[in-house]
């Protein structure tokens, strides 16, 4: 039975999240505006109230699957719980001061920016950008530290909500198609972890199984491996590699995931990246990607699709809006592909042929 006075301390929980996140975008915008504007190429277009409207419809509405999921018994209800308040009581104050050096950067186009002591050899081109214009890319502690505090307030507070949308296709497939296997046995891998959020959240749906992460960036691994050992008995098994040459065996894993990643590959990329993973699957195994919505799914959010790259730093995001993710699936060897939308993510769940 649902208990209403949880569930509504879960709706506030995230409603307050929602306002905090509105009055920092708000309160920061009125500061640049004041202190340091943006140059007229990077001014946003205004959202229509209609759109507003749409967006917070769509926000509540995740709120409630992601309600619905954890009373399904997907995941636990204390995970609907659960903020770093630790690191956004740490960290916090420096989104605030590091503001105008993004502000700076975005302005004068500085678009590969890294200071002199971080070590850029060795990376692929398309990775060394300033991705949100934020300081050292994805390669220094601070990008690490900031980097959950700063996409939560991007997102309203709802960015674990839209990463624990993966947990549902992963842990029924995995159930469905290996259920003859032990739950300590079955091996998931998250390609570009970051800090590990998707990576715990997997942890909760799948107490037992064996979980794998890779990212690009040593310092989100770092903070990776701190999030996740602080789960007990927990055994971080993370590799510094790159999606489009996963250092794994043919057919090794049951279910991979990846989050946010697609839209700040290049084409090319993508479809390498895609290639490794059926390489890498077990035949029946599921592929679940969470990323952006694209222009197909919401013509009427073509307003908000294109402000994105004006305001942040994604280069390869427009192309990724137009971008046959099925094609890329199917051309990989991948079936079954279907497809979900969740408040401004969209996620594809497709399967590797049994007899592959």
């Amino acid at each position: 039975m649902t208990d209403p006075l949880t569930k509504l301390t879960y709706q506030a929980f995230q409603k307050g999240k929602s306002y905090f996140g509105l009055a920092h975008k708000t309160l920061s915008t009125q500061l640049l505006n004041w202190v340091l504007p943006s140059t007229p190429e990077r001014k946003p277009q205004s959202l229509s109230p209609e759109t507003l409207i749409t967006l917070q419809g769509w926000l509540d509405k995740i709120i409630e699957t992601d309600w619905q999921d954890a009373q399904r018994g997907v995941y636990p209800e204390s995970l609907l719980f659960e903020n770093q308040w630790e690191d956004f009581f740490t960290y916090y104050p420096t989104v605030w001061f590091d503001l105008l050096t993004i502000q700076q950067r975005a302005n004068q186009k500085r678009y590969q920016e890294f200071a002199p002591d971080i070590d850029t050899e060795g990376y692929p081109k398309y990775y060394l950008q300033n991705f949100h214009h934020q300081t050292d890319g994805y390669l220094s502690e601070m990008s690490a530290n900031l980097y959950d505090v700063q996409v939560d307030i991007l997102f309203s507070g709802s960015t674990d909500a839209m990463r624990r949308r993966v947990l549902t296709p992963l842990k029924h497939s995995l159930e469905t198609t290996f259920n003859a296997v032990l739950p300590k046995q079955i091996r998931v891998l998250d390609v570009a972890c970051g800090t590990g959020r998707t990576l715990k959240s997997i942890r909760a749906s799948l107490p037992k199984a064996s979980l794998y992460g890779i990212d690009l960036s040593p310092t989100y691994l770092r903070k990776a491996n701190q999030l996740l050992s602080e789960i007990p008995g927990e055994l971080p098994q993370l590799v510094q590699g790159n999606g489009e040459e996963l250092p794994y065996l043919d057919n090794y894993f049951h279910g991979i995931t990846s989050v946010f990643l697609f839209h700040e590959l290049p084409p090319e990329a993508r479809q390498r990246v895609i290639d490794e993973c059926f390489r890498v699957i077990q035949p029946g195994g599921v592929f679940v990607i969470c990323d952006s919505m694209q222009a197909s799914d919401f013509p009427e959010m073509k307003t908000m699709m294109e402000n994105f790259p004006v305001m942040f730093h994604e280069p390869y995001y427009r192309h990724y809006t137009t971008d046959n993710l099925i094609e890329r699936l199917e051309k990989a060897g991948f079936e079954k592909i279907t497809t979900e939308n969740h408040f401004v993510s969209k996620y594809w769940i497709a399967h590797k042929p049994v007899e592959a």
